[in-house]
């Protein structure tokens, strides 16, 4: 068994210090994704620190010019039941009431479900199977083998695994702000430029590990949005799976149309979206 040790931080400054001195410690909210982990052996921290006491990183703010904050604490079903989510951007709402069991929404984190890994078979096993992604330069196990639920677009020779998010499908189609903060300060990503494709380094999920600069995090204030979107835009997302919940889908998409400009459609599942390093996103915003 691994053994780890466990604090608690209420600090966020502190925080983000201690994972600069620590690049094997481990922050946990929810936990439905970090614990599978380190059950298969992916993920073996030294040290696990909880940071669901950090100050007003669970707020779902509605902004007046007709867009959202989010923090990356917020549960999934606090935000798919909030009344101003449901009625400005429905897509996040039928996106995070695809995604699970009521149990699991009740316990993860928004920031969580956006950066889970892949639930490629190959890198979830425990027998040493080659997995790029899980350890670079052993090649990739799915490209020959059980590959149903992988990539058919943006794959690469190293790796054809997807991104398990169906509210990740939903962010990019609303062309989404991730807002994260750090040792060396804070910025805005578009979320469809925060996740990446698997190139020749599919083990950086995103462009946050890409820059080598770790565990990011966001505070609520960071960015002043603006609003793109008009209230009761159609949106909508459809998600397809063996079974209705409790499975990672097999092709998703998302739809959202402007009455004065184009109209948008992403998909997850199908392809390897641009996007869990060993860092936290704390902050989505919608504009």
């Amino acid at each position: 068994m691994h053994t780890f040790t466990f604090s608690r931080a209420a600090d966020l400054t502190k925080a983000i210090a201690a994972h600069a001195e620590d690049p094997h410690l481990a922050f946990i909210a929810g936990g439905t994704d970090l614990i599978g982990l380190m059950k298969d052996h992916v993920a073996l921290p030294q040290h696990v620190l909880d940071i669901n006491s950090l100050p007003d990183m669970s707020r779902i703010e509605a902004l007046p010019d007709g867009g959202l904050r989010i923090g990356a604490l917020a549960r999934m079903n606090d935000v798919a039941a909030d009344v101003e989510v449901r009625r400005r951007f429905p897509v996040i709402t039928e996106s995070l009431l695809f995604a699970a069991s009521g149990q699991i929404r009740n316990m993860a984190s928004m920031g969580g479900n956006i950066m889970q890994r892949t639930r490629c078979a190959y890198f979830r096993d425990e027998d040493d199977l080659p997995c790029n992604k899980r350890r670079p330069g052993s090649g990739c196990a799915a490209r020959d083998g059980l590959n149903r639920l992988h990539a058919i677009f943006g794959w690469s020779d190293e790796c054809v695994a997807t991104n398990p998010s169906d509210l990740a499908v939903a962010l990019a189609a609303l062309d989404a702000n991730v807002i994260v903060q750090g040792p060396e300060g804070q910025r805005s990503i578009t979320f469809t430029q925060f996740q990446r494709l698997p190139g020749n380094t599919p083990d950086h999920d995103n462009v946050i590990s890409s820059f080598q600069s770790r565990y990011l995090q966001g505070s609520r204030d960071a960015h002043r949005i603006t609003s793109r979107f008009a209230i009761a835009n159609p949106t909508s997302l459809h998600s397809f799976r063996p079974r209705r919940r409790w499975q990672w889908m097999v092709g998703a998409s998302s739809q959202h149309a402007w009455p004065w400009a184009e109209s948008r459609t992403n998909l997850g599942g199908l392809r390897q979206l641009k996007r869990h390093c060993a860092e936290c996103l704390w902050t989505t915003s919608m504009r």
